[in-house]
């Protein structure tokens, strides 16, 4: 399998429903990731293209994926919460060699745009991709513009989202995560920065299946590539209901009625 293959697999169409389960090393207990193989076995169930996850959990669980629609990417950042005012310098854990030995087909970094150590987030990222490149992996990019030194130009309507999404696609990132910024106009502006898919963030967990799908309904109108999306999905009462549904609007079409619908809540 080459890069346009795997690419193919994680974006079909261009599109993709990724559901990133990697919060338990940053933070943990975190609800809804006690029973890990029970949740993978039901976002394959509901045919997620893409689980992201630590390389642990990926050596573990990729089996899961076999002969499914369903492939592993694996996000080489990390932090967690004990770190204090490093609590937002994600650091490397590995590098993209190891990515295939381990059942992922993809590589996933993170850069928190704005933070005190931005510089070596970049200088991480870029070192990731270049060795992802070298071996025909994708890569994706977790861009957040959050950082108390967030210096926005004058009239950005994305507060500072495009510039990095822009950064990710730079950087050589094939996808990037971003933030919905509220309304069609500004995401507009987002989808604008960069040439490559952008998954829309679900945000904290809400438990609310409709007023997420009205997000994502909205930012697919505008041009999304789709969701990367993990608390709303992992910790929902119902995972693999919220899961397909946010499939049946990616890839299928559907309206938000017709994915709520389709699904038991």
């Amino acid at each position: 399998m080459d890069k346009a293959e795997r690419l193919k697999a994680l974006l079909p169409g261009g599109k993709g429903v990724w559901i990133p389960i990697d919060h338990g090393a940053s933070d943990f207990p975190n609800a809804g990731l006690d029973d890990l193989e029970g949740l993978i076995k039901k976002l394959v169930r509901a045919e997620v293209d893409v689980i992201l996850a630590q390389k642990g959990v990926v050596s573990r669980y990729a089996h899961l994926c076999q002969g499914t629609k369903t492939n592993m990417v694996i996000h080489y950042s990390v932090s967690t919460r004990h770190a204090g005012a490093n609590s937002n310098n994600k650091v490397l854990v590995g590098g993209a060699d190891e990515t295939l030995s381990r059942g992922g087909i993809g590589v996933s970094s993170q850069v928190n745009m704005g933070s005190e150590t931005e510089p070596e987030m970049i200088e991480r990222m870029g070192e990731l991709n270049r060795q992802a490149h070298l071996l025909g992996l994708p890569s994706f990019g977790m861009v957040y513009a959050r950082g108390p030194n967030l210096n926005p130009v004058e009239g950005d309507l994305t507060g500072c989202q495009a510039h990095a999404v822009r950064l990710a696609f730079e950087l050589g990132c094939d996808a990037a995560k971003t933030t919905w910024t509220g309304t069609q106009a500004s995401f507009s502006h987002v989808v604008a920065a960069a040439p490559i898919p952008l998954l829309v963030a679900g945000g904290p967990a809400s438990g609310d299946q409709r007023a997420v799908l009205e997000m994502v309904a909205s930012a697919l109108e505008v041009g999304a590539g789709g969701v990367c999306m993990g608390r709303q999905v992992f910790a929902h009462p119902h995972p693999e209901s919220m899961a397909r549904a946010l499939v049946l609007l990616v890839h299928k079409g559907a309206t938000v009625e017709e994915a709520l619908a389709a699904c038991e809540w």
